[in-house]
């Protein structure tokens, strides 16, 4: 393992604590009306991931000088919007999948109509965290809203699981593969970085939020491209879902379409252009410039 490796690993888990202890207040408790749904909610948020998002936010948040109190909130939107997202991925009309994380999946733990349910309720509660996070200013929550909405729609998640739906079974070209990526993968990854800049006192349309969206774009395919290799060389225990899970269900990924090699050299290319766009920035941005090479190396 690197260095920087180590310095990423070291960052996020410092930022996971945070998150997790936030994410215990902020989630209904399992012991109130309706139960069933509050306990399948927390089964699905807590005690699991890396927390690379929220990891995300506060690396952006500080490297333009926010205060971590702040980031908090934002944090911990976007995680559980993540936490929706696999919820509704896993489930059987889309990529039935049994294993998330090392453990039963939601449906397969709880049922489907529960888990359909507590997806949508914690993708309403992210932005109910937003909103209630009164010590920033209304205008920045209004922009965090708007940055995290527009990553869970048609030209973000949702549009990109509807491609990924669409293209089982067929060879895509590149460019739609990265197409596909930007929208289902990149776009929270994005949203991330985003939304931690605006907490931090970065106004949209400054150098800073243009260099740290770039950022989160070349990432967010760093990071899917090393997905795409773990699938094959991974172990099931390993990254917490079954190996070879895309390829048996005939699923384009770039090992499929450019061979495992240049699949892992096209990953550092966007590493690499991450940290240029963070030319402008001083130390207060290592930990994202570790957080990308971590993405790129990262074995689960």
């Amino acid at each position: 393992m690197t260095r920087d490796s180590k310095a990423a690993l070291a960052f996020l888990e410092a930022c996971a604590a945070r998150t997790e202890a936030a994410l215990c207040r902020l989630l209904p408790p399992p012991s109130t009306l309706p139960e069933r749904l509050h306990e399948a909610m927390r089964y699905s948020v807590l005690g699991g991931g890396k927390r690379l998002r929220p990891g995300l936010v506060h690396a952006a948040g500080a490297a333009v000088g926010g205060d971590p109190e702040l980031l908090d909130a934002p944090a911990c939107a976007v995680e559980i919007i993540h936490a929706y997202s696999l919820i509704h991925d896993d489930l059987p009309a889309m990529d039935d999948d049994d294993l998330r994380r090392g453990k039963p999946t939601c449906h397969k733990a709880f049922g489907e109509a529960i888990a359909i349910l507590a997806g949508d309720a914690l993708q309403a509660l992210a932005f109910e965290v937003l909103v209630a996070e009164e010590r920033l200013p209304a205008a920045a929550r209004v922009a965090m809203t708007r940055i995290l909405a527009e990553a869970c729609g048609s030209v973000g998640m949702a549009g990109g699981q509807a491609i990924d739906l669409e293209a089982v079974g067929r060879t895509l070209t590149l460019p739609e593969l990265e197409r596909m990526h930007r929208y289902k993968t990149g776009a929270l990854i994005r949203a991330a970085v985003l939304m931690g800049a605006v907490a931090g006192g970065c106004a949209q349309g400054e150098g800073c939020y243009r260099a740290l969206g770039a950022y989160g774009e070349e990432i967010g395919l760093a990071f899917q491209i090393r997905d795409d290799l773990l699938d094959v060389l991974g172990e099931t225990a390993v990254i917490g879902k079954p190996q070879g899970s895309d390829a048996a269900r005939g699923k384009p990924t770039y090992p499929a379409i450019l061979g495992l090699e240049a699949s892992a050299a096209l990953a550092v290319t966007h590493c690499d252009r991450a940290l240029e766009s963070l030319a402008g920035f001083d130390e207060r941005a290592d930990p994202l410039r570790a957080l990308a090479r971590y993405v790129t190396e990262r074995a689960s």
